[in-house]
């Protein structure tokens, strides 16, 4: 499964780790990704959400 929020779609971002000598190395920053149980379509799934999403509340939990 990808870390990819299934709500808004937020997923990895690239850069850069800069050294004090301004070495450069590469780094990536990972959406912080919740499981959480929601209502689509009228059947409980699982998804793996965003917590800017959660906050949103930009979907219907499941009870």
């Amino acid at each position: 499964m990808a870390r990819v929020c299934e709500i808004c779609g937020k997923g990895k971002q690239v850069g850069h780790n800069v050294s004090h000598a301004n070495n450069k190395t590469k780094r990536e920053w990972l959406p912080n990704l919740q499981t959480v149980r929601i209502l689509k379509d009228g059947a409980v799934k699982t998804a793996r959400i965003c917590t800017k999403c959660i906050k949103k509340g930009d979907f219907q939990k499941a009870v």
